[in-house]
């Protein structure tokens, strides 16, 4: 018998499940990424590097969710998306857990700081990470959303 991981755990949970694949919940969440890179720069313009950074993230984490939204995937866990990301999709998943570490950190910890040019740094990684899986999205054929789709339940099973 095969010994559960993490994926499969989150999988038997509902933690991850199967979802009509939807171009709309897709857009849905590229939408609230593009709002919240908007509101990391206006926190940045502010001096509130804190927010500006969980924000920037959080960016990063919508457009994620719209990817497995497109394929017909929900996952309600950020690490277990994260491994999804690398694993399904083969895209470099070293951006978004860089920043998912720093608004851990900001948000959680009082003894962490930020400068204003890394809290800038991570906005721009945010913008290419964003942009990167709007491409992605963007080309995506129902063939690929297939294969996506199978593979994510291959590594969920």
């Amino acid at each position: 018998m095969k010994k559960p991981n993490f994926l499969n755990k989150l999988y038997k949970e509902n933690k991850i499940k199967e979802v009509e694949p939807s171009e709309d919940i897709a857009k849905a969440y590229l939408e609230k990424a593009v709002k919240s890179l908007s509101s990391a720069k206006a926190l940045l313009e502010l001096g509130n590097l804190e927010d500006s950074v969980a924000m920037s993230y959080y960016s990063m984490y919508y457009s994620l969710l719209a990817l497995l939204f497109r394929i017909g995937i929900k996952c309600e866990n950020h690490t277990a998306a994260i491994i999804l990301l690398k694993k399904v999709f083969d895209i470099d998943n070293t951006p978004i857990s860089k920043a998912k570490t720093e608004r851990i950190d900001q948000q959680y910890y009082i003894d962490f700081s930020i400068s204003k040019e890394e809290t800038n740094t991570g906005i721009i990684s945010s913008e290419e990470f964003n942009a990167e899986i709007k491409d992605f999205i963007d080309r995506i054929n129902n063939e690929k959303i297939k294969q996506y789709h199978y593979r994510t339940l291959e590594l969920l099973k």
